[in-house]
């Protein structure tokens, strides 16, 4: 295990369970593979997606990983800026959603698929429009163009790819749903939708309200204060052109803590684009 993934695990060790201030929440875990599991099996056992736990694992094969080998578990994370009391926040670059809703109560965060083309899912506020339950699937004329075989709609059941509970946001063509392919979580794989595993659509679903705010952000840089230390997290997406240590000086610069980070540990953080809360603060002597 490198030094940088031992340093967070260390860092890490509070509950995720106890309300806190605190803009980093959760525990760094670890999985020993058994015969014939994959990092997708082992992902949807511990609630993450494919992309978090192969950025964290890079040293592993994802589809026939080593039995034995000791595989990161990534469920510690950074409040995304945009997040506030209410809100749901989806965060593309992550592609993890959050739902902050009080300030004393813990984040709630589930692992998203999304879409395959950056564009299709429009950045800013959404709200949620209608909420149903075993939807039915009507192919938009995007997808039909696909696939012209496609039934002009699709019934409740396990065929169906909106899964059994989906909501609708104020742009009427982009959804929070279920999915009939959890290995899609994760993974760009959808036409604008966003996705959730199968048994965390319906906790979604009971915990917001028609008339929720949705901020769909990309967010690919995130800081934040854990017990008075200052940690980042980074992740790589490809669908910005942004210099991610230019991008986390700036941030914590605006946090004013950039003169407590250790900028050789920064360095190293965004090299290694991890997608895990990793401490950068400057330790005196």
């Amino acid at each position: 295990m490198s030094l940088l993934i031992l340093a967070v695990l260390l860092a890490a060790r509070p509950g995720a369970g106890a309300p806190s201030r605190d803009e980093v929440f959760g525990e760094i875990g670890s999985h020993v593979v058994m015969p014939d599991e994959s990092l997708i099996e082992i992902a949807r056992e511990y609630d993450v997606g494919f992309n978090e736990i192969a950025a964290t694992n890079r040293r592993l094969d994802p589809f026939i990983p080593r039995v034995g080998a000791v595989a990161v578990i990534p469920t510690a994370w950074i409040l995304p800026a945009a997040s506030a009391p209410g809100t749901v926040v989806v965060n593309l670059s992550e592609m993890r959603l959050y739902l902050l809703r009080t300030r004393r109560e813990p984040p709630i965060t589930f692992p998203i698929g999304v879409a395959v083309e950056a564009a299709a899912t429009p950045l800013g506020v959404l709200t949620i429009i209608q909420k149903t339950v075993a939807p039915t699937w009507h192919p938009p004329p995007s997808i039909l163009e696909e696939d012209s075989t496609l039934p002009a709609e699709v019934p409740p059941g396990p065929e169906n790819p909106l899964g059994t509970h989906a909501l609708r946001l104020s742009r009427p063509t982009i959804l929070i749903h279920g999915t009939n392919k959890p290995f899609g979580v994760g993974r760009k794989v959808s036409h604008g939708c966003i996705r959730l595993y199968p048994e965390d659509i319906p906790r979604l679903f009971q915990l917001v309200q028609i008339g929720t705010p949705v901020a769909i952000v990309r967010e690919p840089v995130k800081v934040g204060l854990r017990e008075g230390r200052v940690f980042v997290e980074i992740h790589a997406d490809d669908t910005l052109a942004l210099d991610l240590l230019e991008e986390s000086k700036r941030l914590l610069r605006e946090r004013a803590v950039l003169g407590r980070v250790d900028l050789r540990k920064l360095a190293q953080a965004v090299r290694a684009r991890g997608g895990i809360p990793v401490d950068v603060t400057e330790d005196a002597g």
